[in-house]
Protein backbone atom coordinates (compact mmCIF):
# COMPACT_ATOMS: atom_id res chain seq x y z
CA UNK A 1 0.00 0.00 0.00
CA UNK A 2 1.61 3.49 -0.82
CA UNK A 3 0.88 6.74 1.16
CA UNK A 4 1.22 9.84 0.42
CA UNK A 5 2.27 12.03 3.28
CA UNK A 6 2.21 16.09 2.92
CA UNK A 7 3.43 17.54 5.83
CA UNK A 8 5.90 20.66 5.61
CA UNK A 9 7.17 20.27 9.42
CA UNK A 10 10.21 17.97 8.41
CA UNK A 11 10.63 16.53 11.70
CA UNK A 12 6.64 15.26 12.35
CA UNK A 13 7.24 13.99 8.21
CA UNK A 14 10.21 11.93 9.08
CA UNK A 15 8.77 10.64 12.75
CA UNK A 16 5.07 9.30 10.58
CA UNK A 17 7.32 7.81 7.59
CA UNK A 18 9.68 5.87 9.87
CA UNK A 19 6.04 4.28 11.34
CA UNK A 20 4.33 3.91 8.37
CA UNK A 21 7.41 2.17 7.25
CA UNK A 22 7.85 -0.07 10.43
CA UNK A 23 3.75 -1.73 9.30
CA UNK A 24 4.98 -2.17 5.88
CA UNK A 25 3.48 0.69 4.42
CA UNK A 26 5.35 2.45 1.65
CA UNK A 27 5.71 6.36 1.92
CA UNK A 28 6.21 9.10 -0.70
CA UNK A 29 6.71 12.17 1.50
CA UNK A 30 5.96 15.85 0.02
CA UNK A 31 6.69 18.98 1.53
CA UNK A 32 4.24 21.22 -0.09
CA UNK A 33 1.09 21.57 -1.50
CA UNK A 34 2.13 21.94 -5.07
CA UNK A 35 4.48 19.18 -4.61
CA UNK A 36 1.65 16.81 -3.09
CA UNK A 37 -0.88 17.82 -6.49
CA UNK A 38 2.12 16.48 -8.68
CA UNK A 39 3.11 13.63 -7.16
CA UNK A 40 -0.39 12.70 -6.82
CA UNK A 41 -1.27 12.79 -10.81
CA UNK A 42 2.08 11.19 -11.69
CA UNK A 43 1.97 7.96 -9.11
CA UNK A 44 -0.59 5.83 -7.54
CA UNK A 45 -1.66 6.50 -4.03
CA UNK A 46 -4.00 3.97 -1.56
CA UNK A 47 -3.95 6.88 1.06
CA UNK A 48 -2.78 10.55 1.71
CA UNK A 49 -2.41 11.87 4.78
CA UNK A 50 -2.86 15.62 4.62
CA UNK A 51 -1.49 18.92 6.91
CA UNK A 52 -3.63 21.40 6.58
CA UNK A 53 -1.18 24.26 7.26
CA UNK A 54 1.04 24.45 3.96
CA UNK A 55 3.02 26.97 2.49
CA UNK A 56 2.03 27.68 -0.83
CA UNK A 57 -1.30 26.24 -0.83
CA UNK A 58 -3.38 24.85 2.19
CA UNK A 59 -4.33 21.12 2.74
CA UNK A 60 -8.03 22.14 2.06
CA UNK A 61 -7.01 23.68 -1.41
CA UNK A 62 -4.74 20.72 -2.27
CA UNK A 63 -8.16 18.20 -1.04
CA UNK A 64 -10.41 20.37 -3.31
CA UNK A 65 -8.04 19.60 -6.27
CA UNK A 66 -7.49 16.13 -5.95
CA UNK A 67 -11.19 15.16 -5.74
CA UNK A 68 -11.91 16.58 -9.13
CA UNK A 69 -10.20 13.51 -10.37
CA UNK A 70 -10.63 11.49 -7.75
CA UNK A 71 -13.35 11.02 -5.16
CA UNK A 72 -12.19 7.45 -3.83
CA UNK A 73 -8.88 7.40 -2.43
CA UNK A 74 -9.06 8.03 1.63
CA UNK A 75 -7.56 11.42 2.85
CA UNK A 76 -6.65 12.34 6.82
CA UNK A 77 -5.71 15.68 7.51
CA UNK A 78 -3.53 16.49 10.15
CA UNK A 79 -4.39 20.18 11.85
CA UNK A 80 -3.49 21.47 15.08
CA UNK A 81 -7.01 23.47 15.15
CA UNK A 82 -10.21 21.42 16.90
CA UNK A 83 -12.94 23.15 16.89
CA UNK A 84 -16.16 21.94 15.47
CA UNK A 85 -16.07 24.11 12.78
CA UNK A 86 -12.73 23.10 11.90
CA UNK A 87 -13.52 19.69 11.51
CA UNK A 88 -17.07 20.06 9.56
CA UNK A 89 -15.17 22.63 6.90
CA UNK A 90 -12.15 19.89 6.45
CA UNK A 91 -14.87 16.81 6.18
CA UNK A 92 -16.91 19.29 3.65
CA UNK A 93 -13.63 19.96 1.11
CA UNK A 94 -13.26 16.06 0.99
CA UNK A 95 -11.70 14.35 3.85
CA UNK A 96 -12.74 10.87 5.33
CA UNK A 97 -10.97 11.56 8.82
CA UNK A 98 -9.34 14.46 10.73
CA UNK A 99 -6.61 14.28 13.78
CA UNK A 100 -5.86 16.98 15.77
CA UNK A 101 -1.79 17.57 16.47
CA UNK A 102 -0.44 16.46 18.67
CA UNK A 103 -1.95 13.12 18.36
CA UNK A 104 -0.53 10.03 19.22
CA UNK A 105 0.65 7.46 16.77
CA UNK A 106 -0.90 4.56 17.50
CA UNK A 107 -4.28 6.27 16.52
CA UNK A 108 -2.82 7.51 13.33
CA UNK A 109 -2.01 3.76 12.54
CA UNK A 110 -4.85 2.60 13.22
CA UNK A 111 -6.69 5.38 11.43
CA UNK A 112 -4.94 4.31 8.17
CA UNK A 113 -5.20 0.87 8.68
CA UNK A 114 -9.28 1.26 8.68
CA UNK A 115 -9.53 3.70 5.95
CA UNK A 116 -7.27 1.10 3.47
CA UNK A 117 -9.35 -1.86 4.63
CA UNK A 118 -12.63 0.51 3.76
CA UNK A 119 -11.79 2.05 0.96
CA UNK A 120 -11.02 -1.86 -0.21
CA UNK A 121 -14.36 -2.33 0.02
CA UNK A 122 -15.95 -0.18 -1.77
CA UNK A 123 -16.24 -0.09 -5.63
CA UNK A 124 -14.51 2.30 -7.58
CA UNK A 125 -16.80 5.32 -9.30
CA UNK A 126 -15.23 4.23 -12.24
CA UNK A 127 -13.71 0.47 -13.22
CA UNK A 128 -10.05 0.30 -14.24
CA UNK A 129 -11.98 -1.47 -17.39
CA UNK A 130 -14.13 1.02 -18.94
CA UNK A 131 -16.60 0.75 -22.04
CA UNK A 132 -18.77 3.15 -23.90
CA UNK A 133 -20.57 2.47 -27.20
CA UNK A 134 -18.10 -0.21 -28.62
CA UNK A 135 -14.92 1.69 -27.39
CA UNK A 136 -12.96 0.47 -24.32
CA UNK A 137 -10.28 2.12 -21.85
CA UNK A 138 -8.07 0.56 -19.64
CA UNK A 139 -6.90 3.35 -17.04
CA UNK A 140 -4.31 1.22 -15.57
CA UNK A 141 -2.40 -0.27 -18.16
CA UNK A 142 -3.76 2.77 -20.74
CA UNK A 143 -4.75 0.51 -23.37
CA UNK A 144 -7.81 1.53 -25.56
CA UNK A 145 -9.77 0.28 -27.98
CA UNK A 146 -12.25 2.42 -30.73
CA UNK A 147 -13.28 3.02 -33.98
CA UNK A 148 -9.56 2.82 -35.31
CA UNK A 149 -8.47 -0.26 -33.50
CA UNK A 150 -6.18 -0.97 -30.18
CA UNK A 151 -3.66 1.99 -29.44
CA UNK A 152 -2.21 3.47 -26.36
CA UNK A 153 -3.03 6.65 -24.26
CA UNK A 154 -0.61 8.44 -23.12
CA UNK A 155 -0.85 9.12 -19.31
CA UNK A 156 -1.76 12.94 -19.53
CA UNK A 157 -4.86 11.62 -22.18
CA UNK A 158 -5.81 9.10 -19.86
CA UNK A 159 -6.22 11.59 -16.63
CA UNK A 160 -8.14 13.82 -19.17
CA UNK A 161 -10.30 10.60 -20.26
CA UNK A 162 -10.36 9.70 -16.92
CA UNK A 163 -12.03 13.01 -15.33
CA UNK A 164 -14.28 13.32 -18.27
CA UNK A 165 -16.00 10.12 -17.62
CA UNK A 166 -16.07 10.25 -13.75
CA UNK A 167 -17.97 13.19 -14.11
CA UNK A 168 -20.18 11.76 -17.26
CA UNK A 169 -23.01 14.67 -17.74
CA UNK A 170 -21.31 16.96 -16.70
CA UNK A 171 -19.37 20.20 -18.43
CA UNK A 172 -15.80 20.08 -17.02
CA UNK A 173 -14.20 23.65 -17.37
CA UNK A 174 -11.23 24.62 -19.02
CA UNK A 175 -9.62 26.01 -15.39
CA UNK A 176 -10.49 22.53 -13.43
CA UNK A 177 -8.76 20.29 -16.40
CA UNK A 178 -5.84 22.58 -16.54
CA UNK A 179 -5.20 22.16 -13.11
CA UNK A 180 -6.27 18.69 -12.69
CA UNK A 181 -4.05 17.17 -15.47
CA UNK A 182 -1.40 19.37 -15.54
CA UNK A 183 -1.17 20.80 -12.35
CA UNK A 184 -0.63 24.29 -10.79
CA UNK A 185 2.84 25.39 -12.52
CA UNK A 186 2.60 24.56 -15.82
CA UNK A 187 0.04 25.37 -18.02
CA UNK A 188 -0.18 24.30 -21.57
CA UNK A 189 -2.26 26.86 -23.57
CA UNK A 190 -5.87 25.55 -24.12
CA UNK A 191 -5.46 24.44 -27.79
CA UNK A 192 -3.84 21.28 -26.35
CA UNK A 193 -6.86 20.24 -24.76
CA UNK A 194 -8.92 20.45 -28.06
CA UNK A 195 -6.20 18.57 -29.92
CA UNK A 196 -7.07 16.16 -27.14
CA UNK A 197 -10.66 16.43 -27.43
CA UNK A 198 -9.85 15.78 -31.62
CA UNK A 199 -8.27 12.67 -30.93
CA UNK A 200 -10.49 11.37 -28.83
CA UNK A 201 -13.63 11.76 -31.32
CA UNK A 202 -11.25 10.15 -34.23
CA UNK A 203 -10.85 7.03 -31.89
CA UNK A 204 -14.02 6.74 -29.64
CA UNK A 205 -16.65 8.26 -32.29
CA UNK A 206 -18.08 6.90 -35.19
CA UNK A 207 -18.14 10.66 -36.85
CA UNK A 208 -16.06 13.05 -35.05
CA UNK A 209 -17.83 16.01 -36.48
CA UNK A 210 -20.65 15.07 -35.15
CA UNK A 211 -19.74 13.58 -31.50
CA UNK A 212 -22.20 11.75 -29.44
CA UNK A 213 -20.06 11.13 -26.68
CA UNK A 214 -17.00 13.93 -26.37
CA UNK A 215 -19.00 17.95 -26.42
CA UNK A 216 -17.04 21.01 -26.54
CA UNK A 217 -19.27 23.40 -24.71
CA UNK A 218 -18.70 26.85 -26.03
CA UNK A 219 -16.69 29.60 -23.68
CA UNK A 220 -16.98 27.06 -20.33
CA UNK A 221 -15.09 23.55 -21.25
CA UNK A 222 -16.29 20.18 -22.15
CA UNK A 223 -18.50 17.05 -21.37
CA UNK A 224 -18.50 13.01 -21.83
CA UNK A 225 -22.14 12.07 -22.61
CA UNK A 226 -21.50 8.04 -22.80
Amino acid sequence: MRILLVEDEENIREVITLNLELENYEVIPAATGREAIRLFHEQHFDLLILDVMLPEMDGFQVCEQIRLTNMDVPVIFLTAKDTAADRIAGLKRGADDYLTKPFVLEELLLRVQNLIRRSSKAPANTPELFEFGGNRINFITYEAEGVLGKFLLTKKEAMLLKLLTDRRGEVVSRQQILQSVWGYDVFPSTRTIDNFILKFRRHFEQDSRNPVYFHSIRGVGYKFAG
